[in-house]
C-alpha cells in the first residue's frame, strides 16, 4: 500500500508551529499586519426593475462613466400617469426620457434608458450628461401621489446609484428637476418631502 504522503512528522509539525510564532512576534503592534481589518459598508442593493424601453430617439447613447462622470441624481414629477409616461418615452416625437419611473400605488420601477446613456430629462445637456433621471408618477400640487411605497422605493433606486457611482447622499448631488440651470420646470415641487426622503436615502428611516 501507498504510503500516506498528507501526514508530517510530529518534530515537523512543531518546528513550523514555532516559527510562525515568532514571525508574528516580530510584527510591530501597530503595524496594518497586526491590525484588524475593518469592513468596507456594503454598497446598497438595487431594488427589482422592470425594463420598459424608450425609443432611441429620446436619449444619446454613450460609455458613461468612462464617457461621462456620473455625479448626480435629479429627482422629477411625470405630470402624467404612469402608463401614459412610458408611452411618451416609447414615442419617438416626443424627444425626452428619464433612466427610471416610479409607479406612486406600489413603488414599480421600470427602466426606460440604460445608465450608461444619457437620457434627455433634465433639459440641460451638461446636467444630463453627469446624472441619473429618475421620474416619479403624479402631479405637483397633488401630495397623494408621493406614497410611502413611492418614497421608499426611489430612495432605495436613489442609494443603490449613489453607491454604484461613489455619489455624496446629500442634496447636492441629488437635486430635483426645479434646481437644474435653466429649466422652466418645478418639479418635484412643494409637497415632496425632501427631509424624509434623504433620510431613507442615507438608510436611516
Amino acid at each position: 500500500m501507498e504510503s500516506d504522503r498528507t501526514s508530517l512528522p510530529r518534530r515537523r509539525l512543531l518546528t513550523g508551529a514555532a516559527a510562525l510564532a515568532a514571525a508574528a512576534a516580530l510584527v510591530p503592534a501597530g503595524s496594518a499586519a497586526a491590525r484588524p481589518r475593518t469592513a468596507r459598508p456594503r454598497a446598497a442593493a438595487y431594488p427589482p426593475v422592470h425594463w420598459a424601453a424608450a425609443d432611441p430617439a429620446n436619449f444619446t447613447e454613450a460609455n458613461r462613466p468612462t464617457e461621462y462622470p456620473v455625479e448626480m441624481v435629479v429627482i422629477h414629477v411625470t405630470q402624467e400617469t404612469f402608463a401614459d409616461t412610458l408611452k411618451l418615452f416609447q414615442d419617438p416625437n416626443h424627444k425626452a426620457a428619464a433612466h427610471y419611473v416610479v409607479r406612486s400605488s406600489d413603488g414599480y420601477l421600470a427602466q426606460c434608458v440604460s445608465e450608461k446613456n444619457v437620457a434627455w430629462h433634465a433639459g440641460n445637456w451638461d446636467y444630463n450628461t453627469r446624472s441619473i433621471g429618475i421620474e416619479h408618477e403624479g402631479w405637483v400640487d397633488d401630495p397623494k401621489w408621493f406614497t410611502d411605497a413611492l418614497y421608499r422605493q426611489s430612495a432605495a433606486l436613489t442609494a443603490a446609484i449613489c453607491d454604484r457611482y461613489n455619489i455624496p447622499k446629500d442634496r447636492k448631488h441629488i437635486i430635483g428637476h426645479v434646481e437644474v440651470p435653466g429649466t422652466d420646470h418645478t418639479d418635484p415641487g412643494q409637497y415632496w418631502d425632501w427631509s424624509r426622503y434623504m433620510e431613507l436615502v442615507k438608510g436611516r428611516a
